[in-house]
């Protein structure tokens, strides 16, 4: 007799469309399901290369500030400003304002739960339902999930050659509904560096329109190029068209702090304060000890760090020649990553789902930075360097080039 489900069976809660169905599941989140009841060999260990994070913890002197106001500063476990402690706030625009030789007041900075939520805050200050944003492609994908979530239309702006976007192309994408457009440098997910001139393009056309310019300049301190990467800072009232966007997280290994950053008009601040407050409240307050500490104290220590990340880069190019010969293309590289084009006919998710399997190897296909109508990411992967040494390269390298598919 055949079997029927028990009416006891448990059955999942009735759900009604929401913004969250509007939206794909995290890759980060995805990717990890690949590691499930996977056993590698001994001599086969993984080479995780999906996410883009630092694997070591923060320096001790770092460590022990924030140990230090955790036991003697009431404070640090209290509720704080909104848009972050004032002793944070304006340091980070003294850094920010010697760096890009501009004035920048604390006024017109604001502390974030992390550049993801900097970014969420931002979307929520300036757009509506139905709003449109340009955001090129290959895209970080957590801006275009949370415009997704916001109901806010993505236009897809795919690069051109050297995986950079193109003003004009841009300038076609405008409608009456475009608020803002989007740019990530060093870039997630390429690592490609845009050029000064490029990113001073975007932000007259964004100006000259209108509309918000959005800099997201996460890896700001792993850039190769010394000094301020653009001039936008130096503008007069640049605060009128820019806002940007920086993270903690990457230059003092704070990721699990979640602190980022917002420099932009005071007016939009205001605004943004009632999404922070509404969200988180307040950033972590013993985050915010650790990156003052960090700020104030670790120049010399970060300088280290952009090096050995430069050193890495320079791995990844002099080491691919192997690859190449095998038919692969380095299309971008720089801060913590590298974004290649593979060979193979098959499609870059199944090949990604084989190359943990098979090589040990975790890699990013490019179908996760693109739409799905954008077929170049079924050929493309982000590598994610960061978590891996000069070694680790080329260990990544030896195994993909004798790897055929």
């Amino acid at each position: 007799m055949a079997q029927t489900r028990s009416s006891s069976v448990q059955k999942g809660p009735t759900r009604q469309h929401s913004r969250t169905m509007d939206t794909f599941v995290s890759p980060i989140v995805e990717s990890r399901r690949w590691l499930e009841g996977l056993s590698l060999p001994d001599d086969l260990p993984l080479l995780n290369l999906s996410q883009a994070a630092p694997a070591d913890p923060p320096p001790e002197g770092l460590r022990r500030a924030i140990a230090e106001a955790a036991l003697n500063d009431d404070a640090s476990h209290l509720y704080g400003a909104v848009l972050g402690q004032d002793a944070l706030r304006a340091e980070l625009a003294r850094k920010m304002s010697d760096h890009y030789a501009a004035e920048i007041s604390a006024q017109q900075v604001a502390i974030t739960a992390g550049c993801n939520q900097a970014f969420a805050a931002t979307i929520a200050a300036i757009c509506k339902d139905g709003d449109q944003v340009i955001l090129p492609t290959p895209w970080y994908f957590n801006h275009k999930m949370w415009l997704d979530m916001e109901g806010v239309e993505t236009c897809p702006l795919p690069v051109g050659e050297a995986m950079l976007p193109c003003p004009d192309a841009a300038a076609e994408l405008i409608t009456d509904r475009t608020r803002a457009i989007v740019l990530v440098t060093p870039n997630n997910p390429c690592g490609v560096e845009y050029p000064d001139g490029l990113v001073r393009r975007f932000f007259d056309l964004a100006r000259d329109r209108g509309l918000t310019l959005i800099v997201d300049e996460t890896y700001r301190d792993f850039d190769s190029r010394d000094g301020a990467p653009h001039a936008l800072f130096q503008v007069p009232d640049w605060s009128d068209t820019l806002i940007h966007l920086y993270s903690f997280s990457k230059a003092y290994r704070l990721t699990g702090h979640r602190l980022g950053a917002i420099a932009a008009h005071p007016d939009h601040l205001y605004e943004m304060e009632k999404f922070l407050d509404t969200v988180a409240i307040c950033p972590a307050q013993l985050g915010q000890v650790g990156a003052l500490w960090g700020l104030q104290n670790l120049d010399d220590w970060l300088a280290g760090e952009r090096q050995e990340l430069l050193n890495r880069r320079a791995a990844i190019e002099t080491g691919f020649a192997p690859l190449a010969e095998r038919g692969w293309k380095l299309l971008g590289c720089g801060a913590y990553f590298a974004y290649v084009e593979h060979p193979f006919s098959q499609h870059s998710e199944d090949l990604a789902k084989r190359l943990v399997r098979e090589l040990g190897v975790m890699m990013l296909p490019g179908s996760m930075f693109t739409p799905k109508s954008e077929t170049a990411g079924h050929r493309q992967f982000r590598i994610a360097f960061a978590n891996v040494d000069e070694d680790g390269i080329k260990m990544l390298f030896d195994r993909l080039a004798g790897w055929h598919p």
